[in-house]
């Protein structure tokens, strides 16, 4: 489980092709994987992956990705020393400061608008039509692994509004972003729990949940 909470970013050393998979080694610049092992589970960019092999000096870790979790993400357009957001899984007594993600990308989202504001971000974001559903006003969605509020929704359009700030700018790949990019979504698992619940109900008598 994660947070949301990205930690920083690192570079793409290298991307090897397997048959069914694919293998990405991510630099160790800011010691940020100093500790992981085999088997540990690590976000990239959102998206859970698990350690597969550790360089001997630590500055290389490699993560395997399967063709299901690149059709899935923005994972399979990843090319040598492109950005991408790092966050550790939880550990019992850590602090969380944003919203319990899983690392379980429901798929991507497209920006189709970016206005800066001294030195914030406000994105529109169009979400896929049938999953829009699932979200609110001030309520949580999960982008490349950062957990954001939701400030606006429009459900004729499927978009939502994000704003960032300055400090989730520097930590993040976020200032490198362009209209037309697309970002990796994760839905707060509370809110599809509620919305398909009553979705199931209000269809067991017949009724329409909107």
């Amino acid at each position: 489980m994660y947070t949301g909470i990205v930690l920083g970013t690192e570079k793409i050393q290298s991307i090897e092709q397997h048959d069914g998979y694919i293998t990405i080694l991510v630099n160790n610049s800011q010691g940020f994987l100093d500790d992981v092992f085999i088997g540990a589970s690590v976000a990239i960019d959102g998206t859970c992956l698990t350690v597969t092999a550790i360089h001997p000096d630590k500055k290389l870790v490699s993560f395997d990705i399967s063709d299901v979790t690149l059709s899935l993400t923005t994972l399979g357009f990843l090319k040598a020393d492109d950005l991408v957001n790092i966050e550790r899984s939880f550990k019992i007594g850590m602090e969380n400061g944003g919203h319990n993600l899983y690392g379980h990308i429901e798929g991507t989202a497209q920006v189709t608008n970016i206005i800066k504001n001294g030195q914030t971000l406000h994105l529109d974001i169009e979400i896929p039509k049938e999953k829009i559903k699932y979200f609110f006003l001030k309520g949580f969605i999960g982008l490349h692994g950062c957990s954001l509020t939701i400030n606006q929704v429009n459900q004729a359009q499927q978009q939502i509004s994000v704003d960032l700030i300055p400090e989730t700018i520097r930590l993040t790949k976020f200032g490198q972003l362009n209209i037309g990019d697309y970002l990796n979504f994760e839905i707060d698992q509370t809110t599809r729990t509620l919305v398909d619940t009553l979705e199931n109900i209000y269809a067991q008598r017949g009724l329409n949940a909107v």
